[in-house]
């Protein structure tokens, strides 16, 4: 995900009210947590008023739950692009979301997980922002898991248990800095996962 402050000089004066919103509370959920960034604090950075933003989202975890909603989104699009770029070559989609994530890493050093992260802030299992990020990770097992059984793998369920525990861990481990070269092993787990795989 781009950092928005690295685009906010050039394009948030030119964003309509909402979007700009939900670009300062990129930013600023990204940064310093979900929890902690208060309304006010939003709409300073966006030059609007705490108003205006509860007339566009009703309530703060709704604008929590919109932020994390585009964040899903990204993921998704990174499915579908692998899918659509290799049409039944399962292998290469699972290379292709490695990449993703793999590509994904040098941000997450420094800001971490934003699923992670917010789980972390959010304790209560029905808050909106966690049943959201509860059903994105199930479709997205779902989806691994059939790209395993595309593939030919013996334990689809296990195959694609072992991609999301590396994609995740990884997310995790260059965050907190335990591990060196996170990338290069998180290719080498995804490619000995891949060589496990049958034609089908």
């Amino acid at each position: 995900m781009t950092s928005s402050s690295a685009r906010r000089p050039t394009r948030v004066a030119t964003l309509p009210p909402r979007e700009r919103i939900l670009d300062a509370a990129e930013e600023l959920f990204l940064n310093e947590g979900v929890v902690r960034v208060g309304v006010q604090a939003i709409a300073d950075r966006a030059g609007t008023t705490k108003v205006a933003i509860y007339r566009h989202f009703g309530t703060k975890d709704a604008l929590i739950a919109e932020w994390l909603r585009i964040v899903v989104h990204d993921y998704s699009a990174a499915f579908d692009e692998a899918e659509q770029a290799h049409p039944g070559d399962y292998a290469e989609q699972i290379r292709a979301v490695g990449r993703f994530i793999v590509d994904g890493l040098p941000g997450f050093s420094h800001r971490g997980c934003p699923f992670t992260n917010s789980v972390a802030e959010l304790p209560d299992p029905d808050h909106p922002a966690r049943r959201l990020i509860r059903e994105h990770k199930t479709r997205q097992f779902g989806r691994l898991r059939a790209m395993c059984e595309g593939l030919g793998l013996p334990d689809p369920e296990l195959g694609a248990a072992e991609l999301t525990f590396a994609m995740e861990g990884a997310q995790i481990a260059v965050q907190n800095g335990g591990v060196e070269n996170v990338g290069a092993h998180l290719t080498k787990i995804v490619e000995a996962v891949i060589s496990r795989g049958k034609p089908t």
